[in-house]
């Protein structure tokens, strides 16, 4: 009898919490084949060597040229890249960096790289000093990114970047125009931009190394389940990037669960989310080798890229696929788009993330025909937690099951790990998950202080997610809210999801992010910022209005709103919230100090242990600071004068 769902035991039946309890009656090292996800991925390719793998196009229309790889191919070329990282000096526990929009050189690029040593996927759109950071903090001997393409700075801030990472000793530029066809691939050699090179790295061409080695990997790959293989910087929407640790173990539970519950071989992927982020380099690359199917990458910049919007649904009908994979901030621009091609081969949606309005998960489904799945995972637990299960009850507004394996309690905590309560059906505390993919920590020890709990009534250790949530009885998990963004106005704590949820019911909203204004008498009062459906219009005053009639609970009405043409979002498509807290912060310390007679203009910026601190210029150079500490001291944010 197979072990997993992709090598002949077909899909399990997945539907409810007794379902768990029957798949878990099998240990789950029963399940396991492989030891490693390069053996993964050798498994697959000998049982469907000539099966598409990983296809991607440059352009986004439906009949623009694409590359596919088979899984015979995918393996040689990953054997190539991962022989290519030893001869360049990375060994077990060295570290490869990779920045780069999706390609097909960027698949190889991770599982070459975890495959050698450790990989480390950094977002190509931060800041050169943040890049530089972030490779300091890796201490990344090789970094793979893009060769200079116009109307693209990736390689030029990485360039910048190295400067300040002295560690990197090689760079390998991938060249994107190798996908272009004549007459633009011929004149691409004069339109090619310069790049600088402050640095001492050696920069060698990507492809023309990978060539010279062999498609067998000339070394054992580590076999062990714990072996670190992967480090992934997180932060997102709510601090300071950190660096998350993420085992073999982890990876292989993401691809061989999904595979087990959800994914077959004969099913076809679109993932227009960057391979960067671990909802598309786990749950979907792993899924991918562990189960057969194949993964649509459609163009480097997926959702973001030059028309797939307007050819998405034209795209699904190229490729017949079966599974799409989004985010709600992509559901939402689908859904100011006619639905005008045949998507009946569509099985499913899976949306992570983020929490999916209501509103838009109701017309979604009633645009298409197609389920959504809607699921919840962080880069602390490898990615995957829970999920509405395929053949079971879809909860709207639920983000399902907890997958096979893995544990959720919901616990209310004394902040520094110790357990307090254990939560009742749905009561709400802080999720807490135990499992497979949860990661053994950051790789700085200091963050990893109070970041498990454990104590009386429970076993062993639950990672603390920081979030909010409820357990109901058919033991479905709904998000309330993210611990750090709960607006405490006057020491009443208001669930910024309340707000959201309620705006985005307005016609005319598409998104909403609410937040914590300062404010000198309650510390904070609720403000939102909305975004409008494309050619949408309506007044402030109509906004107020609706605001106050949808929200029941009246501390949580805000005392501001403000219509953003784009919400600032990640890459992935979240509300990036720091961006709205700033905004609030200089927004509402100007006008204090104006209103006190100081004229004064204030950014916001981040501190490592003060968080956000307000940078005040007064522009009367004459102003005595304790004038504008007389302003400014009774709100909760710390303030500086700049200079």
């Amino acid at each position: 009898m197979a072990h997993d769902g992709s090598a002949g035991e077909g899909r399990l039946h997945w539907a409810s919490g007794e379902d768990n309890t029957r798949i878990e009656a099998t240990p789950i090292d029963g399940r396991w084949i492989a030891g490693s996800v390069h053996e993964m991925l050798a498994e697959t390719a000998a049982r469907l060597p000539t099966a598409p793998a990983v296809s991607f196009q440059l352009k986004s229309g439906p009949k623009d040229p694409a590359e596919t790889l088979d899984f015979a191919t995918l393996l040689a070329e990953v054997n190539r890249t991962a022989n290519l990282f030893r001869r360049l000096g990375i060994g077990p526990e060295d570290r490869v960096a990779y920045l780069l929009p999706n390609a097909n050189e960027t698949v190889m690029a991770l599982l070459g790289g975890l495959t050698a040593g450790v990989v480390c996927p950094v977002n190509p759109m931060l800041e050169a000093s943040q890049i530089a950071g972030i490779l300091r903090e890796t201490g990344a001997k090789v970094v793979v990114t893009m060769k200079p393409l116009p109307k693209v700075d990736i390689a030029q801030k990485v360039h910048a970047a190295l400067a300040e990472a002295p560690g990197v000793t090689t760079v390998l530029e991938v060249d994107l125009a190798r996908y272009l066809t004549p007459p633009i691939k011929w004149l691409m050699p004069f339109l090619r931009p310069k790049c600088p090179r402050p640095h001492k790295a050696q920069v060698l061409d990507f492809t023309e190394e990978r060539a010279k080695e062999s498609t067998t990997l000339g070394f054992q790959p580590e076999a062990d389940p714990d072996k670190v293989a992967g480090m992934f910087h997180t932060g997102g929407t709510t601090g300071h990037p950190k660096l998350a640790r993420h085992t073999q173990r982890g990876m292989i539970y993401n691809g061989r669960l999904t595979a087990l519950a959800v994914i077959q071989s004969d099913d076809v992927l679109i993932c227009p989310l960057p391979l960067f982020h671990v909802l598309a380099a786990y749950p979907v690359l792993m899924t991918v080798l562990a189960s057969g199917a194949h993964l649509v990458l459609p163009t480097p910049a997926g959702y973001r890229g030059d028309g797939v919007m307007d050819n998405f649904w034209a795209l699904i009908e190229r490729w017949g696929v079966t599974f799409m994979v989004m985010v709600p901030t992509a559901a939402s621009a689908l859904m100011q788009r006619q639905v005008n091609h045949d998507v009946s081969t569509l099985k499913f949606a899976i949306c992570g993330s983020a929490p999916m309005p209501v509103e838009l998960f109701k017309r979604f489904e009633a645009a298409t025909g197609v389920k959504i799945l809607e699921g919840y995972g962080m880069t602390e637990a490898t990615c995957l937690v829970s999920v509405n299960p395929p053949d079971g009850a879809q909860k709207i507004g639920s983000v399902g099951l907890p997958i096979p394996y893995t544990h959720t309690k919901i616990l209310q905590t004394d902040g520094a790990g110790g357990i307090l309560k254990v939560c009742d059906i749905d009561e709400v505390g802080e999720i807490c998950v135990q499992g497979p993919g949860v990661f053994p920590g950051y790789s700085d020890p200091v963050l990893n202080a109070a970041l498990f709990a454990e104590g009386d009534g429970v076993q062993g250790r639950w990672l603390r997610t920081g979030d909010l949530g409820r357990m109901d009885a058919d033991g479905y998990l709904w998000i309330t809210g993210r611990a750090k963004d709960l607006i405490i106005r006057g020491g009443h704590n208001i669930d910024p999801a309340t707000i959201e949820e309620a705006m985005c019911k307005h016609p005319a909203v598409v998104f909403a992010g609410a937040i914590g204004q300062p404010d000198a008498h309650a510390g904070e009062v609720p403000a939102v910022y909305v975004e409008l459906a494309d050619g949408a219009e309506v007044t402030m005053e109509a906004l107020e209005a609706f605001a106050r009639e949808e929200i029941t609970e009246r501390a949580a009405v805000p005392k501001y709103i403000e219509i953003l043409q784009e919400l600032p979002k990640t890459a992935v498509g979240k509300v990036f919230k720091p961006d709205l807290r700033k905004s609030a912060i200089a927004r509402t310390y100007e006008r204090a100090l104006a209103e006190a007679g100081i004229e004064a203009d204030v950014s916001v910026y981040d501190d490592r242990k003060l968080g956000m601190v307000a940078e005040v210029r007064p522009r009367d150079p004459g102003t005595d600071d304790a004038a504008m500490d007389h302003v400014l001291g009774g709100f909760p944010r710390p303030w500086r004068r700049a200079g």
